[in-house]
């Protein structure tokens, strides 16, 4: 389509350069406006009183609405896993340490401290948490000082010959 710009005149013959009622200079009729997005309806979302089942209208006196309170936020404390994390930590390192006789002592540390948390899990676990970190480090603890006093007893056996 095309326009004349003096009169505003369309044409939908795309061949014409003229305007026929002024002589104007037609110019290419172009669409720049977005097109028209159609959305859903929006949501109800009137609040609901559940104790009585009615919606609760803005203009109610509510106790919340009336004094605002304006305090920081509460900080939301997770549950405590430090031992089963030290577990841990101690298990891979005596697991890496078995060959430097580093496994028996970062072992044993990985076994107690394994197991006071999982001691700590099992009588409080709201407070408490980190039940699988303990008990992965009670194992890397085990397989680590078992694995170390069997390399102890290797070496030991072949300095004997």
């Amino acid at each position: 389509m095309k326009v004349c710009p003096i009169c505003h005149q369309t044409y939908a013959d795309n061949d014409q350069n003229f305007c026929l009622n002024d002589g104007g200079t037609l110019t290419r009729l172009t669409d720049d406006a977005p097109p028209t997005i159609f959305m859903e309806p929006p949501r109800i979302t009137n609040q609901t009183n559940w104790e009585n089942s009615e919606p609760i209208s803005p203009w109610q006196n509510h106790p919340n609405l009336q004094n605002p309170s304006f305090a920081s936020p509460m900080r939301v404390q997770g549950k405590d896993q430090t031992l089963p994390t030290v577990s841990l930590v101690l298990g891979i390192l005596s697991f890496v340490l078995i060959c430097c006789y580093g496994g028996i002592p970062f072992g044993i540390g990985a076994l107690v401290t394994g197991y006071l948390g999982l001691n700590n899990f099992n009588h409080n676990p709201m407070q408490y948490g980190g039940k699988g970190l303990a008990i992965a480090g009670l194992i890397l603890g085990a397989i680590s000082v078992l694995g170390s006093v069997i390399f102890i007893l290797f070496a030991i056996l072949g300095s004997l010959k």
